[in-house]
């Protein structure tokens, strides 16, 4: 008998349910988040034989318990807690959000779809991804605290800094200031402090930036031979494409990258519209790609840009053109790399 068993992860418990292809409840088991956790719910999951677990969404709260599961040989797929939700809302019946009910609910979704991603163990892409958001973390960070010392020298002198800020700029702007009062020389002890930490951060963003390309070095891609495409870039596109193949062609994974316009028909009238959806994180490696090509007067991006211009194309239209030209060049890219390292 295939069991399909939906597990409801959570930080301090995961509560599963197990049911039969009728989508009749056979049992539940509910377990504390602890380092026995698998081997709890494998013991528990024993007398079943064949089955598949169906973890609510394995690269979230479910990510370490999922890849557990994989390690000990079990079969597991992803489950989107959006369409988990949608079937728990829509059922007749136990329609109330409680655990128990979120399990089943992710038990029946997989149970009732086959094209859901089935969870593999994670390899070096998982390491540029996290590369990638430690990298995008620095930079934000860095950004609200430049934004916070632009605000606090323009209380300090008028006019503050009018350019884009750097260290050795600062520096020389807070040492043409003597503070007249026990305010500003508050806001000058503060704004030294803000220096310091933007210092900081540009080690860190240079470290950041060493580990990457060292990293896109050993994944041996040929997608920073792209013209637009370097090492942090690259990063990004691995690390959150992932699995290449769980793509069945370039139009799905425009799709999961938000580059394929979406259809909006009604009334018989039909047009397109710019996707919101899917992965932004990869719709934003791609958006940099794009402006890096459109930059350089030489490059083909910039050329088949201005062609989109001469055909009536807006700014914007052309630049959604152009990105999802780069998406179909990714996605053969990685096809590629992926065969390479099949045959190594």
């Amino acid at each position: 008998m295939n069991v399909i068993i939906g597990v409801d992860p959570h930080k301090a418990s995961h509560t599963a349910v197990a049911i039969d292809t009728s989508e009749t409840e056979l049992a539940c088991r509910q377990v504390r988040a602890t380092r026995r956790q698998v081997e709890l719910l494998l013991g528990w999951a024993e007398p079943f034989g064949e089955r598949t677990w169906a973890i609510e969404s394995a690269n979230g709260l479910g990510y370490l318990l999922s890849q557990q599961l994989v390690a000990a040989g079990e079969h597991v797929v992803d489950v989107p807690a959006t369409l988990a939700a949608r079937t728990r809302v829509l059922a007749s019946g136990r329609s109330n959000k409680t655990d128990p009910n979120d399990a089943l609910s992710v038990a029946i979704t997989a149970l009732r779809n086959d094209g859901l991603r089935q969870v593999i163990p994670v390899d070096h892409r998982e390491v540029l991804r996290l590369l990638a958001k430690r990298n995008v973390d620095i930079g934000r960070q860095r950004t609200r605290l430049v934004c916070r010392l632009h605000a606090q020298l323009a209380e300090l002198s008028p006019g503050g800094i009018r350019k884009e800020l750097n260290a050795s700029d600062a520096h020389g702007f807070l040492a043409n200031i003597e503070p007249g009062s026990p305010v500003e020389q508050f806001r000058f002890d503060l704004a030294a402090e803000l220096l310091a930490d933007i210092e900081h951060l540009d080690t860190q963003l240079k470290e950041s930036h060493r580990r990457i390309r060292t990293a896109v070095t050993a994944a041996n891609t040929s997608l920073t031979d792209v013209f637009g495409i370097g090492p942090i870039i690259a990063a990004m596109l691995i690390g959150y494409t992932g699995d290449i193949s769980r793509f069945r062609n370039r139009d799905a994974y425009a799709a999961y990258n938000g580059t394929a316009p979406i259809e909006y028909a009604s009334g018989g009238r039909s047009r397109h519209r710019l996707s919101q959806r899917g992965n932004r994180h990869l719709n934003h490696g791609l958006h940099l790609a794009a402006l890096c090509q459109i930059r350089q007067t030489s490059s083909q991006g910039r050329a088949y840009f201005e062609r989109k211009l001469e055909e009536g194309k807006t700014k914007k239209e052309a630049l959604r053109a152009l990105k999802r030209q780069i998406s179909n060049t990714v996605y053969r890219h990685l096809l590629a790399d992926a065969s390479t390292l099949a045959k190594a």
